[in-house]
């Protein structure tokens, strides 16, 4: 096993879910339904479930020195995570995320980002030596878009392999997307960056094939229960979901861009990593929770789950 060093840059929020039999329509309050707080946050979700299952992981990010700052690190060094690159910061609240959950595992989510907004490039300069040291480095869209820039900028003077979940969708620069090795994408999000709405292989194709054109080498669009599309050096193929019950999406494609980096990182070609990944993300899916969900490595190797398949 290579198990090279893992990078994780983003978001640390606590989550606040509420569980009901439907999300509220606006204006409307609904009675009933059950509460529970969780750890979450993109970056922290990755890194947890890049821990988890056996990666080597550090964690960049930025708190409030607050109850929930103090809590979320102490999570995450109980995970194994190297934590020295977590930055308190004494203005901003630690981040915090408001979730709905309905019966069908579907969720609506409000973020009050904090701290995390806070997360700027005078510390990624402080930071700089683990992210030359990283090979491999994972990034979300929770933190500033210019913050990311520096650090893709930073790795592209390495041999570090820089992975971009583009999530919450936003519109990106060509130069912070030539910087990127593998983008993850979902739908939405893909059809934000590339103008195609995506709804079947030919049309993942067709973003893809602009994604690629912009430098990316690989392009995975992750299509929730259609399974994952990847392209890579002019090839690709759809690899088919796992069909399993859902009862809570919340933190499925963040399990999935974490096992992805771990599978990436152990030296697995692009195809298995992908199948690795999705395993990941469909034992998330029927648990509760954000960093709750993510499955520990021997669950996913002794998990009764039927491998998905290429097309």
């Amino acid at each position: 096993m290579i198990n090279k060093k893992i990078l994780v840059i983003g978001s640390s929020n606590t989550d606040m879910v509420i569980k009901s039999l439907r999300i509220p329509q606006p204006g409307e309050t609904i009675l009933g339904g059950t509460f529970f707080m969780n750890a979450g946050g993109k970056g922290a979700n990755q890194a947890v479930a890049a821990a988890r299952l056996g990666g080597d992981v550090s964690f960049i990010a930025k708190t409030g020195n607050d109850i929930f700052g103090k809590q979320a690190v102490e999570l995450f060094s109980s995970e194994g995570i190297d934590v020295s690159g977590i930055i308190v910061d004494a203005q901003y609240p630690s981040g915090v995320a408001l979730i709905t959950v309905d019966a069908n595992g579907e969720n609506c989510i409000v973020v009050a980002p904090g701290a995390n907004a806070a997360l700027n490039i005078a510390d990624i300069e402080n930071a700089k030596e683990k992210i030359e040291e990283a090979s491999i480095i994972l990034m979300q869209l929770e933190t500033p878009v210019a913050t990311i820039e520096r650090i893709a900028e930073i790795a592209s003077s390495t041999n570090s392999k820089v992975v971009l979940n583009p999530a919450p969708a936003a519109v990106l620069s060509d130069e912070l997307l030539e910087k990127i090795s593998v983008i993850t994408p979902n739908q939405k999000e893909a059809e934000m960056l590339t103008g195609i709405k995506i709804n079947d292989k030919n049309t993942a194709m067709e973003a893809a094939k602009i994604l690629q054109e912009k430098g990316i080498d690989t392009v995975i669009i992750t299509m929730g229960s259609q399974g994952a599309f990847i392209f890579n050096n002019g090839e690709s193929c759809l690899i088919e979901s796992i069909k399993v019950n859902a009862i809570d999406t919340t933190a499925a494609g963040d399990v999935f861009n974490g096992a992805l980096v771990v599978a990436l990182a152990n030296g697995k070609e692009i195809k298995t990593a992908v199948e690795f990944a999705c395993k990941a993300a469909a034992i998330s899916v029927t648990r509760l929770g954000a960093q709750a969900s993510a499955p520990y490595l021997n669950e996913l190797l002794n998990a009764e789950v039927t491998n998905p398949t290429t097309r």
